[in-house]
Order: C-alpha cells, then structure tokens, then sequence
C-alpha cells in the first residue's frame, strides 16, 4: 500500500501510507516486538485513552486554549476511538519502555489523523491537528497513561466481578437445591462428621461473595486519577481551572465517578493501588479454585475414587481410555489461579521497580493484570455454567459412606 514520510526529531520514518498512526508508533514497533500482545488486545485500555483525549479536548476548548473546531474534530475522533473503531491502529507490544510515551503517542497521532480527516486534510498531514500541540494539549505521558490504565482496570475488573458474581449465585442455588441431603465431611483426608450438602455450597457461595466485594473495593480506589497533573505532578503547561474541568468531563465521557487522586506526586510515584487490586484477584482465584480442586477429588473416580459427586460431561477426557470423562472445568479454574499468582508477583515488582518522581513500570501491569482480571471473570463464568450449574451429587455412594459414621449431623451455623 506504500509509505509516507513523516518526521521527528530523531529524522525521518516511513510510515505505511493507509494507517492511522505516525512517527513514533512505527518506531515503538520495532523497538519492542517482544512479548506478541498488543494494544489491540487491550481493548478496554484503548477505549479509556480515548476517554482521556475527548475529556482533554473539551477541557481545553472550555479554558480557551484550542480552538472550538479543533476540539470538536479532537473529540469525535476522540470518540471513535473510544467506541473501538479503530483498535487495529494500535499495534504495539503493550510491555515497552518509557513509562508508555508510546502508547500515549500512539493514541495522539491516530486522534489527530482521523481529526484531520474529519476536517477534510489527509492522514500524515497533521494539518490543521497536531498530534502533540494539539491532541496532547495540557498533558503528559505522566498523567495520561496512569488514568487510562486505571480506567481501564475498572472496566475490566467490573466486568470479571459480573462473571465471579455468576459463580456465586450458581453455587447459592446448589445450596438451596441441596435440602437435608447429607455427605460425609473429612479433614486431614480423613472422615470426620456428617454435614449436608446445603451447608457445603452455601460456604462455597459466600467465600467468593467475600472475596469479590474485597476485589470490588479495591477496584473503586483506582478513580481517583492523576489527570491534569501533566509532568512530574506540576501541572506545567496546562491553564487555570483545567484540571478541576477535565476530571469532571472524564467522568462524563467513560461514565465512570472518577475523582483527582489527592496527592499527584504520590499518585504519579507509586503503584501500590495496583498491587492491592491484584491481590485481591488472587485472593478471588485462590477460593475459586479451592472449590473447583474440592469438586475435583470429592468427583474422584468414579468407581476407584470417592465418587460422590457427578460433573457434567463437557469433553472427552481419553484419546486411548474410551469412556473416560475427566474434570476438564476444574482443572481449568486452578490454572487460571496458577497465572493469576504470577500475574501478583509481576505487579508487586514493577510497583517497587519505580524510583524517584515517576514509577515508568505501568506496562507489564498493563499486560498481567488486565489479562488476569478478564480470564479470571471468563473461567468463573464458564465453570459456573458448564460445571456447577449441572453436577449432581451420587446419593448411593454418599449413603455408603455415611454408612459406617458414627457422629451426628452437625449443620454449620449461617
């Protein structure tokens, strides 16, 4: 499709003549073809950039610093890219260096080429819109790039609670279905009292109530968003009054109750809000898949195992054994908390990785958490379906081996 020439100040870049994005996108390209996954596959982190610029854009049209055609153009273009029009225009690796320059400029130059084309100019142009005079007006990188992957967490985090909430309520409804149906409670592997099966749902229900209202309040300390602080918290090169209007049109443009985060120095410097996140994801995937290993062995067999419980036959489990089901639902809950463990100690080093007056390892939080949050929602969502929703406790065998206790039913307090 041929280039065009663009320019910076490291000299001149061709850039594929059909795209949306400039310069500096095409050298982050080759700079940091690493890890494989893009932007593009953080969909919800392209959305929040484009929140940000369509909030700059009016915020800066409203202080009288951008003229109302360009910050109308700014904002519509703003708003395609916030709707997902234009995903494929964001092709880097989301792990780079620079503390996400990159991913900031490349948001800036897609904005300002489809607000050019808008206009009537041509892509490349940058004439009448800037990518940076314009697009970036009254920001940084600095404070740009940290309220965007805030957003962005919410949205993915608020969306991963709605698939843990499905779990729940389906082990809530095996409570409710379990009437006085008795099994054989064991610790240390070993038989201990009678209990029912009601009482084992029903804790399994609330462990995963609690832990995703921890996840929940973790994720509402994220709105409080350092936009406006532009470089290094100092505001330097934004109007009076720009901050205080920006963050009120943020809110309006992502629908999220976004506030200023109360100190920029502490909110640009250190990362720990995200640490708090993840562990509480962890916590979210330790519980899930305590339950899910339970349901795993308490399924053993079925004929040499425990057998007292029967999951839904989801996939064939045997390329030699015919017949043989294996609890493939299960053991993927527990993978998705093997990841997700990992996922906490990636979050944990790059918020103690910052130094001085900027914390610049936001993009491998960026790649870990947010993956993690959504495949931790997805998993709960299909083992909620495809497992919970159909298993089915085996009376005969938990009669036979409620046989030989001695102890009474003890029903769990609520």
């Amino acid at each position: 499709m041929g280039f065009r020439a663009e320019h910076d100040s490291l000299g001149r870049v061709e850039v594929p003549a059909g795209v949306l994005y400039g310069a500096h996108t095409v050298r982050a390209l080759a700079n940091f073809a690493v890890s494989g996954t893009t932007l593009r596959e953080r969909p919800s982190f392209i959305a929040a950039l484009g929140h940000v610029k369509a909030a700059a854009a009016r915020a800066n049209a409203g202080c009288g610093v951008l003229d109302e055609p360009l910050a109308g153009a700014i904002t519509a273009a703003a708003r395609e890219v916030a709707r997902g029009e234009h995903d494929g225009q964001f092709p880097i690796d989301v792990v780079q260096g620079g503390g996400g320059t990159s991913v900031n400029m490349n948001a800036n130059e897609v904005v300002a080429n489809r607000a050019n084309e808008i206009l009537g100019g041509v892509r490349g142009s940058y004439d009448p819109v800037d990518p940076t005079r314009h697009v970036n007006r009254s920001q940084s990188t600095n404070d740009v790039y940290p309220t965007a992957l805030a957003l962005a967490t919410v949205t993915v985090g608020r969306a991963a609670l709605t698939g843990i909430a499905g779990l729940a309520s389906a082990l809530s409804a095996k409570a409710a279905a379990g009437g006085a149906l008795e099994r054989l409670a064991r610790t240390c592997l070993r038989d201990a009292v009678p209990t029912t099966v009601a009482a084992t749902h029903r804790g399994h229900a609330h462990a995963v109530g609690r832990t995703s209202a921890a996840l929940a309040r973790s994720l509402d300390e994220l709105l409080a968003v350092p936009l406006g602080a532009t470089a290094v918290g100092t505001g330097i090169g934004s109007p009076v009054g720009y901050r205080e209007r920006v963050l009120a049109l943020l809110a309006e443009e992502s629908g999220l109750a976004v506030t200023g985060a109360g100190d920029l120095a502490d909110a640009l410097s250190n990362l720990d809000a995200y640490v708090d996140v993840a562990a509480q994801v962890v916590r979210v995937a330790i519980v899930t898949g305590k339950i899910a290993a339970d349901l795993r062995l308490l399924s053993s067999g079925p004929v040499g195992g425990i057998g007292e419980l029967r999951l839904p036959a989801v996939q064939v489990g045997s390329s030699i054994m015919p017949g043989k089901i294996n609890p493939v639902m299960p053991e993927l809950m527990l993978q998705i908390g093997y990841e997700a463990q990992g996922m906490f100690t990636i979050v944990e080093a790059a918020a103690a990785g910052g130094e001085l007056d900027l914390n610049v390892m936001e993009p491998v939080i960026a790649k870990h958490l947010l993956g993690s949050l959504h495949d931790l929602g997805k998993a709960c969502a299909l083992f909620a379906t495809r497992c919970v929703e159909g298993l089915e406790w085996n009376e005969a065998r938990l009669a036979a081996n409620l046989a030989g206790s001695l102890g009474p039913l003890i029903e769990p307090s609520a």
